[in-house]
């Protein structure tokens, strides 16, 4: 309570948050914007029989249910974010740019992903209003015919919606209340609770209590590991060797290096979504093909995807994979090593240098390791807890839970950070 009294005391940070309220705000009226021309039967029952676009929906907030202008939510954004990645590994000239550019390099490679996001937009806006136009999953076409001009009104309109979801999560990361895309997705994710719980509600069975208390247990053991996870470090010791600067002694201090084991925090998760959804997708926009082989081997990935067991073992290893990926990108061990030593520091017992670079190598892969696997688990417990209790669809208690209560953590701490900074500012 007295951090929230301190918020609404300093004006500059009462008026930032507002703001990000109020934007977030405008990104739920954008999911709210439908497409006209929408059998709301055929929509209900398409995504009651599609698991992958029901998952898909709970991260675009409930535009792609709705078929709002921002259906595709930031999905193309953050498949352009990690082909921009990759890219900057494979290119030398992209990778000095992200690696030595500074400011300058880092607005490069944000324009970059920018330009590819708008393509992406379209390509999936195109794919994804096909299936509907189609009526993908046997319910019949969900869109009436268009014609060529509605083809491009819609295509734009689409488009749009994800480019300014962007460019407001863009604005949001500005204000640091927290990082704009996770807090958009968040967003969406919370404006589901009251649905959840209507729903839970009104098909609520006293013979399904144990399956429920279950599943409150759960969520509650998720919530703990996810912040005890999220807050983990590994403290490195590092020592400072005295120094002597004309009359003056400076150094000879020991401190830490925090190595946290989930450095990546909750973006693997949404990589992850991002990657699996793309098969499903382009699979759907086959179904019907003219060509038999094609049709039939559209066929097969949706019924591949459709399997559990398999959709949950590809889940695990993406998030697996894209928790040391993104780690790898944000985390350079031989750049912490040289910056330790060019302060004179150094780890006891190390030599400064490519000695201390391995041993933070080692160190970061072990921890990552336990993050990784952790995050992996937490990702496909709902399909666990599906197949053990032969419950409905739990997408929403697995890694909606996980990313609603880590963003929570993250912007608490860059709250938090911001007052400290107002109370040095008094001394």
């Amino acid at each position: 309570m007295q951090k929230l009294l301190q918020i609404f005391k300093v004006k500059d940070l009462r008026s930032k948050i507002i703001a990000v309220a109020l934007l977030l705000a405008a990104t739920r009226i954008l999911a709210h914007i439908p497409i006209p021309g929408i059998d709301v039967a055929r929509l209900k029952s398409f995504f009651e029989q599609n698991q992958l676009f029901g998952l898909l929906d709970i991260f675009s907030g409930g535009g792609l249910s709705n078929v709002s202008i921002a259906m595709l939510g930031l999905g193309p954004y953050i498949t352009a974010s990690i082909i921009i990645q990759l890219l900057a590994i494979l290119i030398p000239s992209l990778h000095e740019l992200q690696k030595e550019g500074g400011e300058a390099g880092r607005a490069k490679m944000s324009m970059y992903t920018r330009y590819l996001a708008v393509p992406l937009a379209a390509l999936q806006g195109f794919g994804t209003i096909s299936i509907f136009a189609r009526g993908g999953g046997g319910t019949g076409p969900i869109l009436g015919a268009l014609n060529p001009f509605e083809w491009f009104v819609t295509l734009l309109s689409v488009t749009a919606g994800t480019m300014v979801m962007m460019w407001i999560g863009e604005w949001i990361t500005e204000y640091n209340i927290g990082n704009g895309i996770s807090l958009i997705i968040f967003a969406g994710i919370v404006a589901r609770v009251p649905q959840f719980i209507q729903t839970s509600i009104v098909t609520y069975d006293p013979t399904n209590l144990p399956t429920i208390l279950g599943f409150a247990v759960i969520a509650l053991l998720v919530v703990a590991g996810v912040v005890i996870i999220t807050e983990a470090q590994r403290n490195i010791p590092v020592s400072y060797a005295k120094r002597v600067r004309g009359n003056k002694l400076y150094g000879g201090v020991s401190t830490h290096l925090p190595l946290r084991i989930n450095t990546a925090g909750v973006i693997p998760i949404i990589f992850a979504i991002s990657v699996m959804i793309f098969p499903g997708i382009i699979a759907n926009f086959f179904l019907r093909a003219n060509n038999a082989i094609v049709a039939n081997l559209a066929q097969r990935v949706v019924d591949l995807f459709q399997n559990q067991t398999f959709y949950g073992a590809a889940y695990f290893l993406l998030v697996v994979v894209f928790t040391y990926f993104y780690t790898a990108v944000i985390f350079n061990p031989d750049e912490v090593a040289e910056n330790v030593q060019r302060q004179g520091g150094f780890i006891p017992g190390l030599r400064p240098g490519s000695q201390t670079a391995e041993f933070l190598y080692k160190v970061l892969n072990r921890i990552t390791f336990a993050g990784a696997v952790f995050l992996g688990l937490i990702a496909i417990m709902p399909f666990v807890f599906q197949a053990i209790t032969g419950t409905a669809n739990l997408t929403f208690g697995g890694t909606s839970l996980l990313i609603v209560v880590a963003v929570v953590i993250e912007t608490v701490k860059q709250i938090e950070s911001q007052l400290i900074v107002r109370d040095y500012e008094g001394f």
